[in-house]
């Protein structure tokens, strides 16, 4: 990418940023509802503490830190850089204050824009890796935000809801894909097209013949496993998964309540009645894998679902909350909800992690996740890819996640 289309990508992503916090009060960034969730604030300086840290710090000519403090201030988790500040205590950062903070991304800003004039396809790459990882960070930022608000009994409105058109469930149709040996991830070469390592390198693998759900599970489709007892039935469900459902008391996904006028689902538009054709949201692998098998089903492996998103962008019109599907045929494959898998986040055959600190990225999270595969309606448009790799614990359900069905 030349030089001038990467500042105004670089600007463009950076701005989306700030416009993500805007509506916000200063109280709300900094906030902090769970140690797993980080104030808006910490997101607004953690991105920036990359590119001064990875850049900056190690290319620009008489390089001087903003502010020393924040080396450690918003490290997230590179052991290779140093001292961090304890997640869970990322709240109670009330200073630097916000407008510190705004001061600090504008001066990195600039400093970024300056070196970016004239500079080396590494600096071009690490530009370009800061970008993808503020993305990352720009969706953190909304599904953090979105559970701080739940927990509020005035259950604000992070924005207005618009218009919604009542949508019909549409039937679930099975559609067929061989088996045979395929081709998983991604190649390195000196193309246009960013992944992170953790997609490299492209492998074959066999698949078996399966079938994939044209649509994700909706909401109507969930709240039958409710009624039928699905939270109480313990053959459906992994052994830790339902130690986990009985010692945390879970009857029902995240943000779901009832209320004596029915079902009603916080979201980032408020508290609003569930709309039983919408996909279900905020389920954890646990919720999904239970739900798959009480549907006669399994949880789709993450090569068959790359087998089938193969050839389909990622185009999807964004809201802050999933919409039901309005087409036949292979559906919701990017931006509604995150996809769980039946697949643990391991290293492909042959991985590499990147050199130096940046290799802490992905590598050394390869214990104890499972992969999430598409997009979500948070994830900005651009960030997705057919080859893309989310991980999450079983437990997790704070993201924007989901599930389709696979026989």
């Amino acid at each position: 990418m030349a030089a001038d289309d990467l500042l105004h990508v670089y600007q463009n992503v950076r701005q989306h940023t700030l416009a993500l916090a805007d509506p916000l009060s200063d109280e709300d960034c900094c906030a902090q509802s769970m140690p797993d969730a980080s104030p808006v604030k910490w997101h607004l300086a953690h991105t920036t503490w990359f590119f001064e840290t990875f850049i900056l710090e190690r290319h620009e000519n008489r390089y001087q830190p903003f502010e020393p403090a924040f080396r450690v201030l918003f490290n997230s988790y590179y052991n290779g850089i140093g001292d961090k500040h304890p997640r869970p205590q990322r709240g109670m950062l009330t200073r630097p204050s916000l407008s510190e903070v705004l001061a600090y991304r504008r001066n990195i800003d600039e400093r970024i824009a300056m070196l970016l004039a004239d500079c080396s396809d590494e600096i071009r790459r690490l530009v370009e890796t800061g970008l993808h990882h503020e993305q990352q960070h720009q969706e953190l930022l909304l599904t953090d935000v979105k559970h701080l608000l739940s927990l509020n009994p005035l259950k604000p409105q992070y924005m207005t809801a618009p218009m919604e058109c009542k949508t019909q469930m549409l039937p679930m149709q099975w559609i067929v894909f061989e088996g045979g040996v395929v081709r998983i991830g991604c190649t390195e070469h000196a193309g246009e097209d960013f992944f992170f390592d953790n997609e490299t390198p492209c492998h074959r693998q066999f698949v078996e013949p399966f079938r994939l759900a044209s649509r994700l599970v909706s909401n109507g489709e969930f709240l039958k496993f409710i009624e039928d007892g699905g939270y109480c039935n313990p053959a459906l469900w992994l052994s830790e998964g339902w130690d986990w459902v009985q010692s945390n008391g879970i009857e029902h996904p995240l943000y779901w309540c009832r209320s004596e006028d029915g079902w009603q689902e916080f979201s980032l538009y408020g508290m609003q009645e569930l709309n039983e054709a919408r996909p279900a949201v905020h389920l954890s692998m646990f919720e999904a894998d239970a739900f798959a098998r009480w549907a006669g089903a399994r949880l789709p492996t993450e090569a068959e679902w790359e087998v089938a998103a193969a050839g389909r962008a990622d185009n999807v019109a964004r809201s802050l909350h999933p919409e039901a599907a309005r087409e036949a045929g292979m559906q919701q494959m990017f931006g509604a909800v995150w996809q769980w898998s039946s697949s643990s986040y391991s290293p492909y055959p042959g991985y590499a992690p990147a050199a130096g600190a940046l290799g802490e990225y992905n590598g050394k999270f390869m214990s104890n996740q499972y992969v999430l595969r598409g997009s979500s309606c948070a994830t900005p448009l651009g960030h997705s890819r057919t080859t893309y790799r989310n991980f999450f614990p079983a437990t997790a359900r704070w993201q924007f996640t989901g599930l389709r069905l696979a026989q």
